[in-house]
């Protein structure tokens, strides 16, 4: 895992000087398989219950799962993108939200409070707190920050597997769930909205966008609860 994860971490930073107005998500994706395929190891996401591509590619009020297509990112945009990378049969999960260019205030402050909120649930990946510990922890942050907290897609285990359990929400009361222990293998992926929480799924029956057309960040690594520190196996 912990190699898989050095290949997707590696994908999402070269993504940040590869991200530029003009760019296509085509291209985003083809950039992700590529490095994918070139380190000897399996796009996680290309033909998962018939995803069409390697990398999940989210603009603006697109919240999780767009499609990449031939759309091409201009100025003020904000993106995120979704890479899951397999090696030996064992999985890494991670995301990032972008800024194309120069963009707004707000978006930035969105960009920001998700990576931040992500950062606040990781304080409780230790032995002994509570997996809703994590989540509720990431749902004070994000709402302190004026933002909301998508409900109907959350983290989850991994390892053998894309999707594991236990479901990991992005919100909830704390003191609930499983106890975290050590050799827990979790994907923790903040999903945060500008505006509304409500989200919808689109007619390709993929992409998620929010419903009152506000802007969304993600982000997303790979953690295993040890001992002491969690460490993280996509950055």
């Amino acid at each position: 895992m912990a190699e898989s994860g050095r290949v997707t971490a590696r994908i999402l930073r070269e993504l940040a000087d590869l991200i530029r107005p003009g760019i296509t998500t085509a291209a985003i994706d083809e950039f992700v398989e590529k490095t994918i395929l070139s380190e000897g190891m399996i796009p996680a996401f290309k033909g998962y219950s018939g995803y069409p591509a390697s990398a999940c590619v989210s603009v603006n009020e697109q919240v999780v799962h767009g499609i990449p297509g031939r759309r091409k990112l201009k100025e003020g945009d904000i993106v995120s993108v979704d890479v899951g990378t397999i090696y030996q049969g064992y999985y890494s999960d991670a995301a990032r939200t972008y800024a194309v260019g120069a963009v707004s205030e707000d978006a930035a402050h969105l960009i920001r409070a998700t990576e931040e909120s992500f950062f606040e649930g990781l304080k409780y990946c230790r032995p002994g707190f509570r997996l809703s510990d994590v989540s509720s922890a990431i749902q004070r942050h994000a709402e302190a920050a004026g933002c909301s907290v998508v409900r109907d897609f959350v983290g989850h285990g991994i390892g053998r597997a894309m999707h594991e359990e236990p479901q990991i929400p992005n919100y909830g009361p704390p003191g609930r769930g499983p106890k975290l222990q050590p050799g827990m293998c979790l994907a923790i992926e903040p999903m945060i909205n500008a505006g509304s929480w409500k989200v919808k799924v689109l007619e390709d029956d993929w992409t998620v966008v929010t419903v009152d057309g506000s802007l969304s960040a993600h982000y997303e690594n790979t953690v295993v609860i040890t001992e002491d520190e969690p460490l993280l196996l996509t950055i």
